[in-house]
């Protein structure tokens, strides 16, 4: 038996949701070890406890000073094992039991698995037999395999958040680099990278010019005078602070559109951090691209206050940008828990191509995944290419009471 030492309670909420499902595993396994067991009901039972033992061990491992980038590893440890338990489980309960979980078996395979996937056609099929009681070894073998095509499944669509959430991560620390080294070179070389401004005057105007800088204003300075020679080294970092000003207004903004998930690993939040650096870094851009008069028409700000503004603007603008890894992002966890068609192998066509002959009342031999079901069972006439796979024989929907 497993379970979190007396007086410890988990250090997150995942793990208190982890916890209390393999306390239900092993009540369920209890249940099942004291029934009179083979040989082969043994080592399921034996692997079944080691997984939840497993689970456990990594539901209570701290890693010390690793836990900033060892959490990842706790959470697939912890549910991979819990997921491999309760398809090991579905192996151990009786065939009642089994008629019973064909619904929730069902329903995670309409979840994880493409409505063409020979495991979920074969047990849309068969479901309403298993449902009503006429259970076969091959209908709960069906329903252990198809399970766990689920669970990789569902283990596949959370690795592309987890991977996306890394990219994420990775770039935010790469831009964050970028920007506090303009900001170092800028203390040290600020004539290197300067961002100050002298507005048009007439040139016969012996009254001298004004420089505007980002720091700093200095009027009357003698004609000639080059703008950079009175830069400051605290420019490039008040700039790059304008526009994370700028970024944060877009942060907020946006939470508009995040909706809570249940899917791990924060994704929102990575996308949500990378638009600060982002927006410091356009900022200096935008306000270098002035500069350089590459923007017509804004080639001289006239007062410090024009050059702040236009640094929050461009750090704002950032957006324009940082939105498409937005759009990515929602669109990364939309796809856990629904499946696609985007990739179709010859042999789920092969299904289709056979459920559209066999419905037309071609001749040849049954399609291969009518094994093992009665006459009853077939596909119903009416149905076009495969689009009620998931339907029973009487037309009712998986999930339903025969």
């Amino acid at each position: 038996m497993t379970g979190t030492a007396p007086g410890r309670p988990p250090r997150t909420a995942w793990r208190a949701r982890a916890k209390t499902r393999i306390a239900y595993l092993e009540a369920q396994l209890e249940r099942e070890r004291v029934k009179p067991c083979s040989e082969e009901r043994e080592t399921l039972v034996e692997g079944m406890r080691g997984h939840l033992k497993k689970a456990g061990a990594a539901a209570d491992e701290g890693f010390g000073w690793r836990r900033a980038w060892s959490g990842s590893a706790a959470r697939e440890g912890v549910w991979s094992n819990i997921r491999s338990a309760e398809v090991m489980l579905l192996q151990l309960v009786s065939d009642e039991e089994a008629s019973g979980r064909a619904s929730e078996v069902m329903a995670l395979v309409k979840d994880h698995l493409d409505k063409d996937d020979p495991r979920r056609v074969r047990l849309a099929r068969r479901l309403r037999s298993i449902i009503s009681g006429e259970i076969s070894p091959s209908d709960r073998d069906l329903m252990v395999r198809a399970l766990d095509a689920a669970y990789n499944a569902l283990d596949d669509e959370l690795a592309r958040v987890r991977s996306l959430r890394n990219i994420l991560w990775t770039a935010t620390f790469v831009v964050l680099l970028g920007v506090a080294g303009l900001a170092v070179y800028g203390w040290f070389f600020p004539q290197s990278l300067s961002l100050c401004f002298t507005p048009k005057v007439d040139p016969g105007d012996a009254g001298g010019v004004d420089v505007v800088c980002p720091t700093a204003e200095h009027p009357g300075k003698k004609v000639g005078t080059p703008a950079s020679s009175l830069a400051q080294s605290k420019d490039i970092l008040t700039v790059e602070i304008a526009g994370l000003a700028g970024a944060a207004l877009t942060v907020i903004a946006s939470l508009r559109h995040i909706r809570g998930t249940d899917a791990p690993y924060m994704l929102p939040l990575a996308s949500a951090v990378l638009k600060f650096p982002t927006g410091a870094l356009s900022a200096f851009l935008g306000l270098l691209l002035i500069r350089g008069a590459f923007v017509p028409g804004l080639s001289d700000l006239d007062s410090r206050a024009q050059v702040l503004g236009w640094a929050a603007a461009f750090g704002a603008a950032q957006h324009l940008v940082t939105r498409l890894v937005d759009d990515r992002a929602q669109m990364t966890l939309s796809e856990v828990g629904r499946t696609t068609d985007a990739v179709v192998d010859p042999e789920r066509a092969a299904v289709r191509e056979h459920n559209v002959l066999g419905e037309a009342g071609a001749p040849g031999p049954p399609t291969a995944f009518q094994d093992g079901a009665g006459p009853h069972e077939g596909p119903q006439e009416g149905t076009r290419d495969g689009e009620r796979a998931d339907e029973g024989a009487d037309g009712s929907r998986p999930g339903a009471g025969p």
